[in-house]
């Protein structure tokens, strides 16, 4: 803005130390100094406020063109899909129109028997059924075992040929007590 050198600083402090005198000078300075820091603030907010608004224009300008390609690529998809599915539909039109004109005609089945009626399915079936060889199964003689005779006080089977053994408990057992499975009988 200005261009002041120190020179030009030095005649302004002397013209004001004649014109405001010794006194007031310190006071004058002061205000000067606080209004040329307002000065110098509002300066420095309007170049923001500038900046700020400039950026703004930018940044809008950049959104425009992000909507305008996104919108293109868009319109572009559409456009291929739309095309892909009519490629689709004709490449599977003519095959499904010989299946349904297909679906119309009788079949026959592997007898030689038309399928266009119940009772020559059903007749075919029975003859089919009639040809398959029935199969049995074969009778089998199984062996069973005879029983083997129990211990009724222990309960484990015993087999005949088996030497007799002493039982010998692994606890003391007294006189008066009575095996499993029987009750005691007698005076109390």
């Amino acid at each position: 803005m200005f261009d002041v050198g120190f020179s030009e600083l030095v005649v302004i402090g002397v013209v004001a130390l004649v014109v405001i005198g010794p006194e007031r000078l310190p006071k004058v300075a002061r205000t000067v100094g606080l209004l040329v820091g307002r000065l110098q603030r509002y300066v420095n907010d309007v170049k923001a406020d500038i900046n700020r608004e400039m950026e703004l224009d930018e940044l809008r300008k950049i959104q425009t063109q992000f909507q305008d390609a996104a919108k293109e690529v868009e319109s572009s998809i559409t456009t291929q899909v739309s095309a892909a599915e009519q490629d689709l539909n004709q490449s599977i039109a003519a095959p499904l129109s010989e299946a349904v004109a297909d679906a119309g005609k009788p079949v026959s089945n592997t007898l030689g028997v038309p399928t266009g009626t119940n009772e020559s399915l059903d007749a075919a079936i029975l003859a089919s059924a009639e040809a398959i060889p029935s199969m049995q199964a074969p009778a089998v003689d199984i062996a069973v075992p005879a029983a083997e005779p129990f211990d009724s006080v222990f309960t484990t089977p015993v087999p005949e040929a088996a030497p007799a053994m002493p039982f010998t408990p692994a606890v003391s057992v007294d006189s008066q007590a009575t095996p499993v499975g029987t009750t005691k009988t007698g005076s109390a």
